[in-house]
């Protein structure tokens, strides 16, 4: 059966959103070279570049070439004020918030404790006092669209976070609270997915399209993205390797509880009891400390074993999944860094068949907050950038 040929309208909207895909990814460029990229007409990139301008997604933002003058020296830049955005990753008892442009240019930031015994309601407010306060001081009077990473499993039905007991209450009265009071569009992920998403766009796996992000925190975790799509399962669950059965720990994990799965052996807590048994942690270290501590120091007996834990759910997710790549994030594969990458692919080598390279996260303590702003940028500029963006 042929295929009708697109209307005018939708060629333009077609047009507009490739240009602005361009001035996105290139920065600014001249009509000249919007020309060169997309391939169409002198006549077709006048228009889209009025139609454009019009419509306040783009404005010329200085000249280009060495006359440095004229209509073909002008660049043309998408409006980084059109709209502004604020992430927020939210921990048991902290918040960080950053506030920024369009663009992803930082206006603000800050980082506070929430919570305190305080109780949900109040908990609420100072977590939404503090977004209003760093849009404040970045010079922002309102917010188009706000990205949240929290811990726990998001309704892929409904994009709320489940109820559990194990998560304070007000986590899951926030993403609400933020949309009544800042009239913004609130979108909420979880911690271990926009790390993933970071990472892919920005980090260690921005060379894949499959890979898994193993979690490595107070709690663990995975992310799994297959041919460029993060997965998430029945019920949101995917990933959820924390409740994976593992040999090595003394029960067996439950339906209310991890503990006796993979999170028994390698949340940061149990790496801290590890770490007391080879005799490295001090009071007040946390188990990516004592991992830091061991790779500055060279403790090879304990970052071997440290190494064997995680890589009993790296070699599970590789014999699931075969994703070529696992990635360590979270606070203990920050520490751990490349030393234990090194050695958690060693051991994944030696009990798979499956060739799999485990690298570290290139993002760090950011990542969750990095991958935030991403959802909240691009849900931004999917409305702003749609087909009716130059109309």
């Amino acid at each position: 059966m042929p295929v009708s040929p697109a209307s005018p309208s939708t060629a333009r909207a077609i047009n507009d959103r490739l240009a602005l895909g361009l001035l996105q990814s290139e920065g600014p460029l001249t009509a000249n070279q919007l020309k060169q990229l997309t391939g169409l007409s002198r006549p077709s990139v006048a228009d889209l570049v009025e139609r454009l301008q019009g419509s306040g997604l783009i404005t010329v933002v200085g000249e280009a070439g060495a006359q440095r003058r004229g209509p073909n020296a002008r660049l043309y830049g998408i409006v980084a004020d059109r709209a502004h955005l604020a992430a927020l990753d939210v921990r048991t008892e902290s918040v960080s918030v950053v506030v920024t442009d369009l663009l992803g240019a930082v206006l603000a930031e800050a980082s506070a404790p929430i919570g305190g015994g305080a109780g949900t309601g109040p908990a609420v407010e100072q977590a939404v006092a503090l977004v209003e306060r760093t849009a404040a001081e970045g010079g922002v009077q309102r917010l188009h669209t706000v990205g949240v990473g929290a811990p726990g499993l998001i309704d892929p039905a409904t994009g709320d976070l489940h109820d559990t007991s194990s998560l304070p209450a007000w986590h899951r009265r926030l993403a609400g609270a933020l949309h009544e009071r800042l009239g913004a569009r609130v979108l909420v992920e979880n911690e271990t997915n926009l790390a993933a998403r970071a990472e892919r766009r920005d980090g260690a796996a921005h060379d894949r399209d499959t890979f898994v992000l193993l979690w490595l925190g107070d709690g663990v975790g995975a992310a799994v993205v297959l041919d460029g799509v993060l997965r998430r399962g029945a019920s949101g669950g995917t990933g959820e390797i924390g409740f994976l059965p593992v040999p090595g720990t003394s029960t067996l994990p439950s339906a209310t509880s991890c503990e006796g799965g993979f999170h028994s052996l390698a949340c940061a807590g149990a790496l801290r009891e590890l770490g007391a048994e080879h005799g490295i942690p001090e009071p007040g270290m946390s188990g990516a400390d004592v991992v830091r501590r061991a790779v500055e120091t060279g403790e090879d007996a304990f970052l071997d074993a440290v190494a064997d834990r995680v890589a009993v759910g790296a070699a599970a997710m590789a014999a699931i999944l075969d994703p070529g790549c696992v990635v360590l994030g979270g606070e203990v594969g920050r520490a751990g860094g490349a030393e234990l990458a090194a050695r958690v692919t060693d051991r994944v080598t030696a009990m798979s068949p499956l060739r799999t390279e485990v690298r570290a996260g290139t993002l760090g303590g950011a990542a969750v907050l990095r991958g935030a702003l991403l959802a909240a940028r691009d849900a931004a500029q999917e409305e702003l950038f749609g087909p009716r963006a130059g109309h």
